[in-house]
């Protein structure tokens, strides 16, 4: 079986998910999480180029949102590109992360409020209700966070 390097197969993750965007498939579509800054760099003019073919805008992410939805191994101290075509989509991105950093602060992210974020970021992707769910439950790798 051929090889693929990571650079070509992070490319043909932003054009998948880029047509999948401006066709309205997904409202928000977040990349596979890059180890760190300059990975994530290495596919910004790529990124930039694709997103201009299909009309798609991309908003660079180091400060990834972690919820219960994915593995924190996944989510904390990557770095990320979201594509997105209409900007209420990323605004409603940064409205969840502004809300769960409230909820952590003022200690009331747990129960149904964490799960609640979870599910909106499940919701944005455009992931089926029952993906949403089977992520949740399967995941085994979550944030720890003190409310106490």
């Amino acid at each position: 079986m051929m090889q693929i390097d990571s650079y070509s197969f992070d490319c043909g993750q932003i054009d998948g998910f880029n047509r999948l965007v401006a066709l309205g498939v997904k409202s928000l579509a977040m990349l596979r999480p890059q180890p760190s800054r300059e990975a994530r760099e290495a596919l910004i003019e790529y990124a930039h180029e694709n997103c201009r073919r299909y009309g798609t805008k991309l908003y660079p992410e180091d400060d990834p949102l972690v919820t219960d939805l994915l593995p924190l191994s996944e989510s904390k101290g990557t770095y990320n590109i979201l594509l997105y075509r209409d900007d209420h989509v990323i605004e409603d991105y940064i409205r969840l992360k502004e809300r769960k950093e409230s909820m952590v602060a003022n200690r009331v992210y747990f129960g149904g409020n964490r799960s609640r974020v979870a599910w909106d970021l499940g919701r944005l992707l455009s992931y089926p209700e029952e993906a949403i769910r089977r992520l949740i439950a399967d995941n085994t790798d979550k944030e720890s966070i003190s409310t106490t």
